[in-house]
């Protein structure tokens, strides 16, 4: 079993993107962080992607709006931000407290400047291989994991468990394209799947995304399988200071030693959303200069 290091793979990715960075002429790429009240989680990942965005030299615009703001007030900072030739991406932290409506804030992001993909325009340049666009972090971060990993998907059978618009439905595209790396033959499975082990039990690399702690169990995976776990759920634990921890969608104790490669939760998944997200802004920045 080799264990696929999101941390060290993003490491090297970010270190490509600063030597890219420093080669820039004039102003350095500005991603503008939209971050709406006080939510832990999003306070947390907010700074990491400010960390990683000055360690490669990209300007953060971070925007902080309190809780209270409305459907309409958002949409205006949108546009404004939109109109601002200073700023080459655009990121709204999700999940959007209260009732504002996420999806529409996703849709009023410019496509030129939706570095997180999520825009109806760029999710449909996926569909047809369009690379014009901006493929969300996430899935694009699991491609080139398994792009640096000597993973092929040509020919294999990639399962993906969970279909949400951020993770499962792009990544099911990205592995169909007829691309370098890609290739694949794709199964999506949901709440509505019957007999889901039977499904995973075939999966030459499954890609789990559904947001339920240690959901993948040993019965559920084929020997010699590529496990990548996307979950990151926090459950309680008595020995830890904060009492609790972060765990994926895979138990991964008991899947790890049936598969030839696995990732690990944290270090797998998520430094490989962060670097790409650098790698769209910077994209950006060249599409918008």
């Amino acid at each position: 079993m080799e264990l696929i290091s999101g941390n060290q793979i993003a490491a090297t990715i970010v270190a490509e993107l600063k030597t890219e960075v420093a080669k820039l002429e004039g102003r350095a790429p500005c991603l503008a962080l939209v971050r709406v009240g006080d939510d832990p989680a999003s306070i947390s990942y907010v700074k990491k992607k400010e960390k990683t965005a000055a360690e490669i030299g990209v300007t953060s615009r971070i925007i902080l709006p309190p809780e209270t703001i409305t459907q309409t007030e958002l949409e205006t900072l949108i546009d404004d931000l939109n109109a601002d030739p200073e700023v080459d991406g655009i990121l709204v932290q999700s999940p959007l407290p209260g009732d504002l409506d996420e999806l529409a804030i996703f849709r009023r992001v410019s496509p030129d400047k939706d570095v997180d993909g999520f825009h109806t325009l760029n999710l449909g340049k996926i569909a047809q291989e369009d690379d014009t666009g901006f493929a969300s972090c996430t899935p694009a971060g699991i491609m080139e994991m398994l792009a640096r990993s000597d993973v092929d998907l040509r020919g294999k059978h990639v399962v993906v468990v969970g279909r949400s618009l951020i993770v499962g439905k792009p990544i099911a595209l990205l592995a169909l394209q007829k691309k370098a790396g890609a290739n694949g033959t794709v199964t999506i499975c949901h709440s509505a799947t019957q007999d889901l082990p039977a499904i995973t039990r075939l999966a030459d690399v499954l890609i789990a995304a559904i947001g339920r702690p240690r959901f993948v169990t040993k019965d559920m995976i084929k020997p010699g399988a590529v496990v990548i776990d996307v979950g990151i759920n926090r459950i309680p634990d008595e020995t830890r200071k904060s009492g609790t921890r972060l765990v994926g969608d895979v138990d991964f104790d008991a899947v790890a030693p049936l598969t030839s490669k696995i990732t690990p939760v944290p270090g797998g998944v998520g430094p490989m959303t962060v670097a790409m997200l650098m790698k769209n802004t910077i994209k950006a920045h060249r599409l918008n200069t």
